[in-house]
């Protein structure tokens, strides 16, 4: 049974072309990744079949029993407002049908035996809804889910506006798992999880009876969730049976065989092309080479493969520093209150060091306390000599209206306009990507601009906050090799140890550090 099809959508923006008449139908119980480099098209599948974005063709069809669920990337959370309170919007409908169901019960004071019989189904049925879907155990459930994914150690009286990116991501995931839809649409879920976290949401969905559709470049992930696979390339969408790897398999093999025949193909085009250019202008074989011509014009010709275009990143490498990069003594961290207890600590020139630990302990507090950017709480912090760093944060402003072009040009005005292009595009962006303004570009797009700027700066210090949020499979494992070839100092903030375990020396886990319950 369908639960969504949609039929023939095309869709773009300006001159480019981001869906170009895709078919898509999921099934009862499938649970499907959509899959794709940065910018192919995947949220803004996503927005369409929600309803948020009209295609510029082509009709969207959601079967009339189903409830949808969508985690969007930006989605946001009402200033003011408790975790708990949050949470209990969740069940609105709910609240809503049980006022419905006792002004069912008042009015039959006053209805007629008929009207009667036709409340009490009325009745009986929003009773069954409420029954299943657990209304009369709301707090227990919150606790429940809101324990799954470590809101219960925030504390679910905190207020949403003083959480951290990480927190406010788990908050939006569990009001949605609470609501219990038909469907749950996710777009890149584990950004900001902590790793036990994401091992809690992978049980959750390989129990989830219904259908999911997920967006993600988490490759393990999708591995242990998923059984079909939609894959987002140059405007089309192809459908694979099986997890990750499977696609894989598939999509080499496709890949060798289109090459193969694109060979054939040409080589036969090649005789033919040759034999017409030997024998059209001879009278006695030009009735040959005219049968020839026409054989050629009937041609099914097969589209010469793509290139996919793949960044390329190496970062530059700056003067050798002091020994110790960074010296921390009795340092606390935090902003208004104290987020750690005091640590001493060093950082030497050349160490490789990966920081991870539940969100909200103060990672990202962390690494700017140690750049200078934030100033502790109390005891000291200091910079080496000749210490020369690039800071990767984990967002950009959301109203960022400069152009990628804009933004490299701005931070390095002495290139030229070319040599601005040649570098966007080794780290592969597209000339559309580069005339976009950053506000618009899909995360990774915006991740990989934002890249450039560091590869362009001579430095000895490389600092990373959760640097694969958003990037795409090829980024990712690009990036992992500049670091691992990089020869200078690294701290980096990762919630995925597939990435970083292999590459540093050494662990740093913020749990020890902090004064909060863990």
């Amino acid at each position: 049974m369908s639960v969504l099809i949609v039929k023939n959508v095309s869709h773009g923006f300006g001159s480019r072309v981001i869906l170009e008449d895709v078919s898509f139908r999921l099934l009862k119980g499938e649970h499907v990744a959509l899959i794709g480099a940065n910018g192919e098209g995947k949220s803004t599948f996503m927005n369409i079949i929600t309803g948020n974005l009209m295609p510029d063709q082509g009709e969207v069809t959601w079967s009339s029993h189903v409830t949808v669920g969508y985690l969007d990337q930006h989605a946001s959370l009402k200033d003011g407002t408790t975790i708990r309170d949050t949470l209990r919007g969740a069940f609105d409908e709910m609240y809503s049908m049980e006022q419905e169901m006792l002004k069912l019960y008042e009015d039959m004071a006053e209805a007629s035996p008929e009207e009667m019989d036709k409340m009490m189904e009325e009745a009986a049925e929003i009773q069954t809804i409420l029954d299943d879907g657990g209304f009369y155990i709301i707090d227990s459930k919150i606790e429940e889910v809101a324990g799954g994914l470590g809101l219960r150690e925030i504390g679910l009286d905190s207020l949403v506006n003083e959480l951290s990116g990480g927190q406010r991501t788990k908050v939006l995931l569990t009001k949605l798992l609470l609501k219990n839809p038909t469907i749950l649409l996710l777009d890149e879920p584990t950004n900001y999880l902590d790793f036990e976290h994401i091992e809690w949401l992978k049980k959750y969905l390989n129990n989830y009876e219904n259908a999911f559709i997920l967006i993600s470049h988490d490759v393990p992930f999708i591995n242990d969730v998923t059984n079909i696979i939609y894959h987002v390339e140059d405007g089309s969408l192809t459908r694979y049976v099986g997890n990750y790897d499977e696609f894989e398999r598939l999509y080499d093999l496709k890949k060798r065989q289109h090459e193969q025949a694109y060979e054939k193909q040409q080589k036969e085009v090649e005789k033919l092309e040759d034999f017409i250019a030997r024998n059209k202008a001879r009278i006695s074989t030009t009735g040959r080479a005219k049968s020839r011509m026409k054989q050629l014009e009937k041609m099914d010709m097969i589209e010469k493969p793509k290139e996919k275009i793949k960044p390329t990143f190496s970062f530059k490498e700056a003067r050798t520093p002091s020994k110790f990069i960074v010296e921390a003594e009795d340092l606390v961290i935090g902003y208004n209150e104290p987020l750690t207890k005091a640590v001493s600590f060093v950082v030497e020139r050349n160490k490789k060091i990966a920081i991870k630990g539940v969100n909200g302990l103060g990672k990202s507090t962390l690494l700017k306390t140690m750049l200078g950017l934030l100033k502790p709480v109390s005891g000291s912090v200091k910079f080496g000599q000749h210490v020369e760093y690039g800071f990767f944060e984990q967002e950009d402003s959301k109203k960022n209206r400069n152009t990628a072009l804009e933004e490299v040009w701005t931070a390095y005005p002495n290139l030229s306009n070319h040599e601005v292009r040649n570098e966007l595009a080794r780290c592969g962006l597209t000339n559309e990507h580069i005339t976009s303004q950053m506000m618009v570009l899909s995360g990774g797009e915006n991740a990989k601009v934002r890249l450039c700027k560091i590869l362009l700066k001579d430095i000895n210090f490389l600092v990373l906050d959760e640097p694969t949020n958003h990037l795409d499979v090829d980024a990712k494992d690009e990036l992992k090799k500049a670091i691992k070839e990089f020869k200078g100092t690294v701290v980096l903030v990762s919630h995925e140890p597939e990435f970083y375990e292999d590459i540093v020396d050494e662990v740093w886990n913020i749990e020890d550090w902090t004064n909060k319950i863990v």
